[in-house]
């Protein structure tokens, strides 16, 4: 299904990009919960947690989903940590919101872990969703009956009914511009992914095309528990489906770029707008597979811009994933994770990644579903990421340098005195160093966007690329100054 965040409570992450520390404390993404599907919850940020600047992911959002298990291993030095409880699907009280609210005594939330859902339920609650929706379908066929039965019977009571003169359905054109027309072009490019594990876990997400050669732009988390030895499959809104391979993946980004085995050579990628000419307001049409209901369009606007998310599987070995995200109202549930966000020319503006939702579960499951708040990854950065992975593989990270605690103060970012692992806060020679930043120093904005906390300063020092300038504000002794750094880069997600 789709990535979703909601409320979980996270451990320490990396606010400004810093060297990655090496560490062996890194282990593998967990799989996720049988019957969940990818959809990343807003999880709450711990705190006085440091974090590496724009190093690595780090999710936050509220009150834990579940209870609370055994104390979580040592953070890996080398990437900010992912929220301490799992939050597939059914969040708590807590997240953007909750008893607290964005920030409040509640706890603030910055993201929230995904879930993802299991192709085929394997589980009490999953076997339930089918029970459900059958007893759904049967009811329909019921009615169905009945009403034709009773129409019958009463034929020639004095009832009389006017059809419409336009002819069948498949006769009507939908003029260009509305959602049914964008729908109908953009639906036969997007599909349902499949992922599989070797451990048989897995779970199901969406995406589209992205060139003619094959590759399907997805999430990172869609397609996780297929990278190593598992099995991915796509399939097309006509029935046709393909075996694929992982061809990249960037868990910081929460992008994957897929590739179709033995393509077929009519593809018709989407065309992809630009994120940055997107306003609040925007109409919004998003594409997906929510709770395995494949080819399904849902509708909104833009509700923010430039909104810091931070999500994760909420599980303890698993890295976080850092966007200033595209917030919009269309109903977004687990299993739109890693389909497209389209504008109302039918442009692709953004992937949706993440919600925010109610701890109620989605049809009887106990998943939780869209309140709309629903997260997604702006095309112009994703579109760079895809690229990078369709080229070498791996995706490439900026970074200043530097160590930020995650702590929700308010003030900005600050740097702290030390670094993940006993590492040095401010990496010696680099960009944060050579601007004259130290431990202790508050930055409070780069360039012309306001740095809150630690978990927005990553989100916008990724929105760079290595080799960009911008200019860092920073209060240091209650002096207020700014100087210019060009960012470095940090390769893969290790």
């Amino acid at each position: 299904m789709s990535t979703e965040n909601e409320g979980n409570a996270v451990p320490p992450a990396p606010s400004a990009p810093p060297v990655p520390v090496a560490s062996s404390a890194a282990s593998p993404q967990g799989p996720a919960p049988e019957g969940g599907a990818p959809t990343a919850q807003l999880p709450p940020v711990p705190q006085d947690a440091p974090a590496v600047a724009g190093q690595g992911p780090m999710p936050a959002g509220q009150g834990p989903a579940h209870p609370a298990g055994p104390p979580a291993p040592a953070p890996d030095g080398s990437w900010p940590p992912p929220p301490a409880t799992p939050t597939y699907g059914d969040g708590g009280a807590g997240g953007f919101g909750g008893t607290g609210g964005f920030g409040g005594p509640g706890g603030a939330g910055w993201g929230a872990s995904y879930q993802q859902p299991a192709p085929k339920p394997r589980s009490g609650r999953g076997g339930l969703v089918v029970a459900v929706l059958a007893a759904a379908l049967v009811a329909g066929g019921l009615g169905g009956g009945l009403g034709y039965t009773l129409a019958k019977d009463n034929d020639g009571g004095g009832s009389t009914t006017v059809s419409a003169s336009d002819g069948s359905a498949a006769q009507i054109k939908r003029a260009p511009g509305t959602i049914a027309n964008v729908a109908s072009r953009a639906l036969p490019s997007t599909v349902t992914i499949e992922a599989e594990g070797s451990d048989g876990q897995g779970g199901t997400g969406t995406g589209f095309v992205f060139d003619k050669q094959g590759h399907i732009v997805t999430n990172n988390h869609v397609v996780a528990d297929a990278v190593d030895g598992g099995k991915l499959s796509a399939t097309f809104p006509d029935g046709k489906k393909y075996a694929a391979e992982v061809v990249g993946h960037a868990q910081g980004y929460d992008v994957a770029v897929i590739k179709l085995k033995n393509a077929p050579s009519d593809l018709k990628p989407l065309a992809l707008g630009n994120s940055d000419n997107v306003a609040v307001g925007d109409e919004t049409i998003a594409i997906g597979a929510p709770f395995g209901l494949s080819n399904t369009v849902t509708t909104g606007i833009i509700s923010a811009k430039d909104r810091p998310v931070a999500s994760s599987d909420g599980s303890s070995s698993s890295k976080a994933s850092y966007m200033s995200a595209l917030q919009t109202d269309a109903s977004i549930n687990p299993g739109n994770s890693g389909g497209p966000l389209l504008n109302a020319s039918g442009a692709v503006i953004g992937i949706n990644s993440a919600i925010q939702s109610s701890s109620s579960g989605g049809f009887g499951s106990g998943q939780s579903g869209s309140i709309g708040l629903g997260f997604a990854i702006p095309i112009n950065q994703a579109k760079s990421v895809a690229q990078q992975l369709i080229k070498t593989g791996k995706p490439v990270y900026a970074k200043i340098g530097a160590s930020v605690s995650l702590e929700d103060s308010g003030d900005g970012a600050k740097i702290t005195d030390q670094g993940a692992g006993g590492a040095a806060a401010v990496e010696s020679g680099g960009p944060a160093a050579k601007a004259g930043l130290k431990p202790g120093d508050v930055i409070t904005k780069l360039d012309d966007h306001v740095i809150d906390s630690g978990p927005t300063l990553i989100g916008e020092i990724w929105t760079h690329k290595p080799g960009d300038k911008v200019a860092i504000t920073y209060k240091r002794g209650g002096q207020e100054h700014t100087v210019d750094l060009t960012l470095a880069s940090r390769d893969g997600d290790g």
